[in-house]
């Protein structure tokens, strides 16, 4: 009977987790860590195995940070990621305030949700294809359309002008993740308590008022969630610049991770600038996530924890000196 009441099932939980924390170590951790490894080294060339350490550790970093193209790269990446994210949020705030308005429902609202995250199940190869066909020139559905209503007089070579290739790539990304972000945003207000919203209708606020005093301060942390997750997202944007244009036109949609692709498989074949490269972004993610945890903490929360921990020292002091007397 003594045997049974001390049986502990944890030891399933731990048989359990093996399968992951396996191929955790093979398939994420050790890459991670031989490609700072390599980042450090002069590895490069197809099928080359032996590499020794540089003379100058930091070569490598300080070539990439002070590569044109790499800063080209990462000033695309940044502008392309705020400007797909900022229209991104605002969309799925709406949507997320129109699912969740308790004051009416929307017929077909299943079918909504259904359209509007849709475009997030699509590959990114089959949408690549789709806009290269929609902007194809000569002939192409748009410029068949603007050609036809007489906006333009001849075929229209949209992806050859930088402005335009990068603003159809920034549409494409919020075209895609719009609806993910809008079903994050949905879960979270869902997750509020209905008697929260009653006080706000029996105090007389409207919808507006509602949304911004009510709604937004209680899904702070899914705000943060979805925050952090695109910022991730964004600074490895890969697909769609690599497969709607290839970076182009003149490097206008090349972003970091394109170019870390280019360094290691389109002919270079230099393994350890790409290592560096990838490591310089790592850090920079790690940074700045760590960056917006800390700015978009609950202060009063963590007021709060600081009172409660003066408290228990105070509380282990007034122990040790009554001990002592």
């Amino acid at each position: 009977m003594n045997k049974k009441k001390n049986f502990s099932y944890a030891r399933y939980g731990y048989l359990f987790s093996v399968p992951f924390v396996v191929a955790f170590l093979i398939f994420q951790l050790y890459p991670t860590l031989y490609t700072a490894v390599i980042g450090f080294t002069d590895l490069k060339g197809i099928g080359k195995t032996d590499w020794h350490f540089l003379e100058k550790p930091f070569a490598n970093f300080v070539t990439i940070l002070t590569s044109p193209t790499f800063q080209t790269a990462f000033k695309n990446t940044i502008k392309l990621w705020v400007c797909n994210f900022i229209p991104q949020l605002a969309l799925a705030l709406l949507l997320a305030a129109w699912f969740t308005d308790r004051r009416f429902k929307i017929p077909g609202e299943g079918i909504f949700k259904v359209l509007f995250y849709m475009p997030n199940i699509i590959t990114a190869a089959t949408v690549a294809i789709l806009f290269n066909a929609l902007f194809g020139y000569p002939m192409g559905p748009v410029n068949d359309l603007m050609t036809r209503f007489g906006i333009f007089d001849s075929p229209y070579n949209f992806l050859v002008k930088k402005n335009i290739a990068q603003d159809i790539v920034i549409f494409i990304q919020t075209w895609m993740w719009y609806g993910y972000t809008m079903i994050i945003l949905i879960s979270g207000v869902l997750g509020i308590s209905p008697e929260i919203f009653e006080a706000a209708e029996v105090d007389g606020a409207n919808g507006w008022q509602t949304f911004w005093q009510v709604t937004i301060p209680n899904i702070k942390t899914i705000l943060l969630f979805t925050l952090v997750t695109s910022l991730i997202g964004g600074l490895n944007m890969f697909d769609i610049p690599r497969l709607f244009l290839m970076g182009g036109p003149d490097n206008a949609t090349l972003t970091t991770s394109v170019f870390i692709y280019n360094l290691a498989f389109s002919g270079s074949y230099l393994y350890n600038r790409a290592a560096a490269a990838s490591m310089l972004m790592f850090v920079l993610i790690c940074l700045s996530s760590a960056l917006l945890f800390y700015a978009l903490r609950d202060r009063d929360e963590a007021k709060l924890e600081k009172i409660v921990k003066q408290q228990i020292k105070e509380e282990k002091r007034r122990q040790k000196e009554a001990a002592k007397s």
